[in-house]
């Protein structure tokens, strides 16, 4: 008897499509038997990350047969040391989006329901649908959040809204007095999540410091990683900052050992290196003006951002782009599957990747 394995699985999974990463460098070179290719697709850190963090990882070689610490305690000391926060507030994920997936599983169900806005994040469509709970997608306002029109989609069933802050892949930033507001007027018994994936990088002085709403919101998750900005995406190591009853809640469904020894000790590491960050920040700054001056000249509109990565309006099927651009080498992300058919996010590179994206991107469209 033939058995429909798919009919097997929860209702939430069946409809789900796996997450669709940056094409890897490894792939484009099987695919067209090109060499010397850069990618600009996955807003990784050009700049690589701290050589603390580097030696870090071979100190933990000698242990490789060990489980890592299950608690992450000198992770956790440091990130308290940095954040000025408890320990018990924090929650250790295998990348922010563990956490992210952590918090759905714990606060939302089947028949409760998530807002999150248009052009948000993929990752809280799939973690919503995957625990069944009913996803209330907010239209965006100028490709970023429109708060007014979130605060009115939370109903009596809603459990919980995702923030990306800034926003990927728009790059558009809420400030303080405008998120502050919001959260004021989300019921206590709805969950906020504040995702600052990019916090390192949104150096501008009206962006919200989150972390001093805590006290005055319980309901309020705040979480942020080590892959952007810290140049660890390979090791997988995020958190969240929460309420210690919401942290106790969250580490009761993370799996033990979901963040492995390298991505503790490496984290641990980078944290201290503050002259590296400062590089890897000012480094995005130059590479952010310098696309930016070249796509206007070039007549491209693009969606200011404050992240390591601009968006770009390619005004025609980007995908048809992305292909040539492709073929010169250039790797670059195409968001269609955001609702953006036109746009191609562009992660920021070193200043040669960045005038190399140049000139093939006026190779390619003829500009």
């Amino acid at each position: 008897m033939n058995i429909d394995l798919v009919s097997l699985a929860n209702k939430g999974i069946r409809g789900l499509h796996p997450y669709l990463p940056g094409k890897p460098v490894s792939e484009l070179e099987r695919e067209l038997g090109i060499s010397d290719i850069i990618k600009l697709a996955s807003n990784e850190n050009p700049a690589g990350c701290s050589s603390l963090a580097q030696q870090a990882i071979q100190n933990e070689l000698v242990d490789i047969t060990r489980y890592p610490d299950a608690n992450g305690f000198y992770l956790k000391e440091a990130l308290c040391e940095h954040l000025s926060v408890a320990m018990d507030q924090i929650t250790l994920g295998n990348g922010s989006n563990d956490v992210l997936d952590l918090i759905a599983r714990t606060f939302a169900g089947k028949d409760d329901e998530v807002v999150f806005s248009q052009h948000a994040f993929v990752v809280y469509p799939i973690v919503t649908q995957a625990v069944e709970a009913k996803a209330v997608v907010v239209p965006a306002l100028n490709y970023g959040h429109d708060l007014k029109a979130m605060a009115e989609a939370i109903s009596d069933k809603c459990r919980l809204v995702f923030i990306a802050n800034p926003n990927n892949p728009t790059g558009i930033c809420l400030f303080h007095d405008e998120l502050l507001a919001f959260i004021q007027q989300v019921p206590k018994n709805v969950m906020v999540v504040i995702d600052e994936a990019y916090y390192e990088y949104a150096t501008d002085d009206r962006y919200p410091q989150t972390l001093a709403w805590l006290q005055e919101f319980p309901n309020l998750i705040i979480t942020r990683t080590f892959s952007k900005a810290y140049g660890l995406a390979s090791l997988r190591v995020g958190y969240s900052i929460s309420h210690s009853d919401v942290a106790g809640l969250l580490n009761r469904v993370r799996q033990p050992f979901n963040v492995n020894s390298f991505a503790l000790a490496a984290a641990t590491a980078a944290l201290k290196d503050k002259a590296f960050l400062k590089q890897a920040v000012d480094l995005n700054q130059q590479g952010m003006d310098y696309l930016q001056k070249e796509l206007s000249r070039l007549g491209y509109d693009f969606i200011p951002s404050l992240g390591n990565f601009i968006t770009v309006d390619m005004d025609c099927d980007a995908m048809d782009i992305y292909q040539k651009l492709l073929q010169q080498g250039v790797i670059v992300r195409p968001v269609a599957n955001y609702q953006m058919p036109q746009h191609l996010r562009v992660s920021i590179g070193l200043m040669q990747e960045n005038q190399r994206f140049i000139r093939a991107l006026k190779l390619v469209a003829g500009r």
